[in-house]
Formats: structure tokens, C-alpha cells, sequence
């Protein structure tokens, strides 16, 4: 028994010995080792993992190229203009495939809109308009690029005509955002008032009794409220970037240029990507 139980302790120990450490050997094989650990690299995988921030990272590349393509047809250079748009053109055919998916995330949206208390009676009306407007711009987006690739038999007149009508309600949806915008802006400046209103009755009344108030509250609440007017500042850019394009789009004979399209497409681009990175 004791010999026994001296074996077992031995094999115990034996089991529990430290593993020896490899000493690693240079590679060159080892490239991992050529690029230390970078947060920013892991939040662009996580960022181009999403089809979110493909389509915003396409988007930039996509308007932003009519512009270098205007710049170096300035320069008489039309080899890399036509190289340019080599790129853009299947860029902007594939941005649209991506939204085939569209209509599922806006019926949960319309199911949220309509099973939620809104903030206000008009806003409630402007997004059920705007669902409308979506409800009919997908499906004509889609049956367009379906004819346009012959994936359909749809006449190509036909087919122009339905990309005009879902860029109409396109329009109309932007034009429904900027009433969305103004009446989010009545009701930050509603709560605004309310808040600081609060905060004047606060120190007043410190003043009154000399204790001190804790304005953790307040301060929470107006860093709230800060944040709330920084995105609808940029809610209104990227709104006023798209407006003159969907109504140059919604037109059948426009005279907006190319490059303008690029201008106010790249502001509402730049706009989004900054979104879509500060969320991801």
C-alpha cells in the first residue's frame, strides 16, 4: 500500500510538472509578427463585415469618383476618366443589389412605428408617409434593376419609366424628412427649455436654503441632448444632399451635372460613412 501510494503521489507529481518552455525560433514565415495589434483594424473588420459599412464605404467611392472623373475630363484625360468610371458603374449596380433586402427591415420599422407611443401626433403621420413612400420605392428599384439586367422581359422604356417613378418617391420621402427634421428640432428645443427651466428652479432654490444640489440629472440629461442636436445636424447634411439628387432623378429631361451629382452625393456619402463608423 505504501509503495502503491508512493507511485500514485510520483505520477500525481509528475502530471503537475510545469511544462518546459519552447525558446520560439525566427521565422519568415511568422508574417502575423509584422503587424502589432491595432484597435482601428479591428473595428474597420468589423465595420466592412457589415453590409451597412460596404454600402457606405462604396458610397463615398462611388460619388466621389464622378468628381475625379469631371477633374480629369478637365484635363483632357480621358483614359483615366474611363478607368474611373469602369470602376463606379459596377459599384453603383451593386450598391443597388445590396438593398434587396430592403423591405424587411422596413416592415419591422413600420411594425415599431405603429406598436410604439410616438413623441408627437405629426411625426407619427410623417412616418407613416414615409413608410408609404418606401413601401413603393423598393419594390420599383428592384423590378428596375431586374429589367435593366434582362432578368425580366421589361422594354428598356419601361424600364426607365419605373426608375423615374421610385426616384419620385424618393424624393418624396426626403422632402417627408425634412418636416420629420423640423418637428424633431420643436421637440428638442421643448425638452431644451424644460431642462434648463429645471435647472434655474435647482439653483434657485439652493440659493434659498444654502445646500448644494446635485446636478447629475441635468448634466446627464443636457449631454443627452447634445448629442441629440449633433445628429440632427448631420441628419439635415445628408438630407440635403440627397434632395437635388432625387429630383434630378425623378426628372425625365434634367440638366444637373454629373459632377453636381457628385458634390451633393458625396456630402451626404461622407456624412453617412461618419455614422455608420462612429456606430459600428
Amino acid at each position: 500500500m505504501a509503495v502503491s501510494s508512493k507511485q500514485e503521489v510520483d505520477s500525481q507529481e509528475h502530471h503537475q510538472a510545469a511544462p518546459v518552455a519552447r525558446k520560439e525560433t525566427p521565422s519568415i514565415l511568422a508574417l502575423g509578427k509584422l503587424f502589432p495589434q491595432n484597435k482601428t483594424l479591428d473595428k474597420t473588420v468589423r465595420f466592412l463585415s457589415q453590409v451597412r459599412g460596404t454600402d457606405k464605404t462604396l458610397m463615398v467611392v462611388q460619388y466621389f469618383s464622378k468628381i475625379f472623373i469631371w477633374y480629369f475630363l478637365k484635363r483632357g484625360r480621358e483614359s483615366t476618366a474611363q478607368r474611373i468610371k469602369n470602376l463606379a458603374g459596377p459599384i453603383s449596380d451593386f450598391r443597388i443589389l445590396l438593398r434587396y433586402y430592403g423591405l424587411l427591415p422596413l416592415i419591422q420599422w413600420m411594425q415599431y412605428v405603429d406598436n410604439t407611443p410616438s413623441p408627437s401626433p405629426l411625426m407619427l403621420t410623417i412616418d407613416r408617409l414615409q413608410n408609404i413612400c418606401n413601401l413603393i420605392y423598393y419594390p420599383l428599384e428592384h423590378i428596375y434593376w431586374l429589367g435593366a439586367h434582362e432578368v425580366i422581359p421589361i422594354s428598356m422604356e419601361k424600364t426607365n419609366k419605373i426608375a423615374i417613378w421610385s426616384c419620385r418617391f424618393w424624393a418624396a420621402y426626403v422632402v417627408l424628412q425634412f418636416a420629420h427634421l423640423a418637428e424633431e428640432y420643436r421637440l428638442y428645443k421643448n425638452r431644451l427649455q424644460s431642462i434648463q427651466g429645471q435647472i434655474r428652479a435647482a439653483d434657485l432654490k439652493a440659493k434659498e436654503t444654502g445646500e448644494p444640489v446635485d446636478k447629475t440629472v441635468f448634466k446627464t440629461e443636457m449631454a443627452s441632448l447634445k448629442a441629440e442636436k449633433k445628429g440632427l445636424w448631420i441628419n439635415t447634411i445628408i438630407n440635403t444632399g440627397y434632395l437635388p439628387l432625387t429630383v434630378h432623378w425623378s426628372l425625365e429631361k434634367s440638366s444637373f451635372p454629373d459632377v453636381g451629382v457628385g458634390m451633393f452625393g458625396g456630402i451626404a456619402a461622407a456624412a453617412q460613412f461618419y455614422v455608420a463608423w462612429k456606430s459600428s
